[in-house]
């Protein structure tokens, strides 16, 4: 008796799972066709303009959920499509003009709202000069490029066609990834979404706790970094007096050469270099000679990195310039064209 009592208690588990699974099915259908196309638009929009909402599992619940309820599935995930890419498009245009009229401040607004805004900036200047606007195509798929990639496109005075062009291109393939995993993934999909259904509340208790550990490592790491940089900086008033000395210091701008473009001026006597390439300032400079850095980045964090690796190699005078090219102009120094430098000065850049 006991064994088939257990047995009738399996099977009416069984028929309580097949209930939960038919109603989680009506309810979801109801759900995409009255509001899906909204939510999504509403979520990649939101992505788009910089707020941290994930809009890729979004898709994929979509995905899913036409590939399960819609006969034939393709116009849905068209329209589906299409007002994703839409939402991208008017989102990232507004990031495109703050960049065409404001520079590299809208780049290091961006980058001090990132997590990973040690690597924010460089890793998208690499990119970008590399690449150029067709980073675009590729940029929501690299975390930390996106965000800054489509500012500094405006920035470059890259056209609008262009740039609508690539920023689609890419926006189609990173929500037809989306879509296309829901698609294959479908009843997958339809397991994981009943089984947090069951677990009711608690489901909405481990997701915010995973994202919260995610933050707090993220925060975790950025803030190992920062203490393990150089905390010490020279005032744009203090290296102006030092210029005018007998022995002035060596100034080096380490900013990549597309954020030059974007800004083509440097101060006074600056010399450029690559913070990834030690050896030509080692055998260009004593260790005792005083070496002022200075970067496009927010916090100066390229310049302190770059200040604390010549350290290790026995430099004790080299210190970040703090606030860079943008405050010694904001105090009114003079700075020089790029295109006003010497020859030699051209050449060397190009060997870099």
């Amino acid at each position: 008796m006991a064994l088939v009592a257990r047995e009738v208690r399996t099977d009416d588990s069984a028929h309580g799972v097949e209930r939960d699974a038919i109603t989680w099915t009506g309810e979801m259908q109801h759900w995409v066709e009255t509001f899906g196309l909204w939510l999504v638009f509403a979520n990649v929009l939101a992505l788009s303009l910089g707020l941290p909402v994930p809009a890729l599992p979004t898709l994929i619940l979509m995905g899913a959920a036409i590939q399960m309820h819609a006969d034939p599935a393709w116009p849905a995930l068209l329209a589906v499509l299409a007002v994703s890419v839409s939402a991208s498009l008017i989102g990232d245009a507004a990031w495109y003009y703050a960049g065409r009229r404001y520079g590299t401040r809208t780049l290091q607004s961006l980058c001090r709202l990132s997590l990973s805004r040690d690597t924010c900036m460089k890793q998208t200047e690499r990119f970008y000069g590399r690449f150029g606007v067709r980073v675009l195509t590729v940029a929501k798929f690299v975390p930390g490029l996106s965000m800054v990639s489509v500012p500094l496109a405006g920035a470059m005075q890259a056209s609008l066609p262009r740039f609508l062009r690539y920023d689609g291109i890419g926006a189609a393939l990173w929500a037809g990834l989306g879509l296309a995993l829901g698609v294959i993934f479908a009843r997958q999909v339809e397991q994981v979404i009943l089984v947090l259904s069951q677990l009711g509340t608690g489901a909405i208790a481990v997701l915010v706790t995973s994202l919260a550990a995610y933050v707090a490592y993220r925060w975790w790491r950025r803030r190992s970094l920062f203490k393990s940089l150089e905390t010490q900086r020279v005032d744009v008033a203090q290296l102006q007096s030092e210029l005018a000395a007998d022995a002035p210091p060596v100034i080096l701008d380490i900013r990549a050469p597309g954020i030059r473009e974007v800004d083509p001026y440097i101060i006074p006597g600056a010399m450029f270099a690559d913070e990834r390439k030690l050896e030509p300032i080692l055998a260009a400079h004593p260790r005792e000679r005083r070496i002022v850095i200075y970067c496009a980045c927010p916090d100066e964090v390229s310049a302190a990195w770059m200040a604390g690796q010549l350290r290790r190699h026995g430099y004790t005078h080299v210190l970040p310039l703090r606030g860079g090219i943008d405050a010694w102009r904001a105090a009114g120094l003079p700075v020089t064209a790029i295109s006003a430098m010497a020859p030699a000065a051209a050449e060397a850049e190009a060997d870099a």
